[in-house]
Formats: structure tokens, sequence, C-alpha cells
């Protein structure tokens, strides 16, 4: 186990799953008000100004462990298998670090009242009623939105000070993970057509953007929050954003309906989410053509 990083704060704040791509955002930003610990397992990686921890979290023994050694003043619960697919084809396995681990933590929490923040998604609603807002009952309609919905109902009846933050589809740019923008993007580059859906939407956030919501959650303890982008979005329109930012031929993009693919893995047609509670707190997301602009600007991707 690493040694604590030199930081002004003597507060402790654990993130777990710190080298995703959205711990790696957390791990940045609350680098300004805390001393930040991660855990990784999948991703050997290096992240400037944390310390980092290799560990299993499904090992309950181990992860009992860590806690009583780091003694965290807070938890962010940010690991998961956060691929639809993968807890499509494997449920059993998938369950374990999304469900179980989720449940073991909370209870580890409050047996000694750590704060505790959980990382879940808007993929907990079925898509029939957009926008969704915190009070609305969710309905998810894949084994991964299931999921997240029993980690959440299970962990604040362990734990009823548990803090949820939903989380829309997130885009940015890591050196060790992808969001949805890197697979498109490698696409373009090979000059093939990229067939992206008109009828599905979302509320994207940048990982930055994200990231600062999550710990505004933490900062003001405010039970479960939505914290979406400012605009509802096709994928097709998101695809038209990127192509344009990049300079690639517009005729390599090509809308299609949820209806024409036939998918593996159940999509909720429109989950954008009614954030408006985090706004009023303070969450101040950017719109996705601004974030993309940002992001590439000393690119040297085609223009």
């Amino acid at each position: 186990m690493l040694e604590p990083t030199h930081s002004a704060s003597t507060k402790k704040l654990l993130i777990t799953g710190a080298s995703g791509f959205l711990g790696w955002y957390l791990c940045q930003e609350a680098q300004r008000d805390w001393q930040v610990w991660g855990t990784t397992y999948s991703h050997a990686v290096q992240v400037p100004g944390c310390s980092l921890i290799s560990l299993d979290l499904r090992d309950y023994a181990s992860l009992k462990q860590m806690l009583q050694t780091v003694q965290p003043d807070a938890v962010i619960h940010a690991a998961a298998q956060a691929r639809p697919h993968a807890c499509q084809v494997d449920p059993q396995s998938t369950f374990a670090i999304n469900v179980e681990t989720s449940w073991n933590l909370a209870g580890l929490c409050a047996d000694q009242q750590i704060p505790l923040l959980f990382v879940s998604t808007d993929l907990v609603f079925d898509g029939l009623h957009p926008p969704y807002a915190e009070s609305d009952p969710v309905s998810p309609t894949n084994i991964y939105g299931e999921q997240k919905v029993a980690a959440e109902q299970g962990m604040v009846e362990r734990y009823p000070q548990t803090m949820i933050g939903r989380m829309p589809l997130m885009y940015g740019v890591v050196p060790h993970a992808s969001s949805f923008l890197q697979p498109l993007i490698q696409n373009l580059q090979k000059g093939q057509f990229l067939q992206l859906f008109q009828d599905e939407f979302r509320t994207p956030v940048s990982g930055t953007d994200a990231a600062k919501g999550l710990l505004l959650i933490l900062e003001k303890n405010r039970g479960c929050l939505h914290l979406g982008g400012p605009e509802r979005l096709s994928r097709y329109q998101m695809g038209e954003d990127l192509v344009r930012i990049l300079g690639f031929p517009g005729e390599l993009l090509v809308s299609c309906l949820q209806a024409d693919v036939a998918l593996s893995t159940p999509r909720p047609a429109d989950v954008s989410l009614d954030s408006s509670q985090a706004y009023a707190l303070g969450f101040a997301p950017h719109p996705l053509t601004q974030e993309l602009e940002g992001l590439f600007a000393s690119s040297d991707l085609p223009r």
C-alpha cells in the first residue's frame, strides 16, 4: 500500500475505481479539497497526486481491512462493471461487483458512520416517460440497470445516509480509459461510416463536470441527485457535433432507428434526466459542443 501523498487538506477521500474513466476525473477534481486515496484492480495505472491501492473489492475481508487502514473521512463508490452488454451476458459475476460489493461497502461505512456516495446511472429508467426526476419510479430495461437499482436500494437499506448520484452518458479523454467518443473517433479515422440512432436520447455530461457534480453532492450531503447535462441529444446529434468539430466528412455519419438494429442488450429510448435539483445547488455542466471544442483544441486529429 502506498503512503499518502502530501496535501494541504487533512481530509481523506477514498474513491473506488480510481483508474476507471469517471474515477480518474474524480481524482483530478477532488485533490483541490481532499487528500485522495483510490482503489484500482483491472488497470495498473498511476494517478498523480493520488495514493493508489490495488484491491479486489469483491474480497470482503480485504475491503474491510482497507477501510480500517485508510480511515477515510468520506467514500465515493465509482467502481463497477459499467458496460451493459457485459452485465447482460454474465449477470452472475457482474452482480458480485455491481451489487454485492456495493452492499458490503454500505454496511462497512454504516458501522463507522463514514459518508458514502454511490455512483448510479440513468439506465435505472425505462425511457418511456422522460425527463426523469429523482422522485420518478425506477424501471430498468436491462440487467445493468437492474443491478444498479438493486445496489441503490440495498445500500440505502443498510445505510440510510447513503448518497446517490445518477449519471448520464459521460464523455472525455483519459489516458487509459475510454468513453463513447473513442470508438467513434477510431472509426472516423479509418473512414468507416458511423450508424447512430436518431431516436435514442441522453443528457450527456463531460467527465470533468460529472466529477464536479458528484463532489457537490458529497459537499451538500444531498440524498439522491441527477447529474445530467444541459442538453437532450440523440446519438446522431452527438455524432454530428463530433464530426463537425473534428473536421471529418459529414457523409460518414448515417442516421438509423433502434428498430433497424438487432440489439443484444435492451436500450431505453430516452433516459434524459431532470437535473434541476442539482442545478439549484450550483451544478453547472457545459454544453457538448463547448466541451468537445475544449477537449480537442490542441489535438492533432483532423479538423
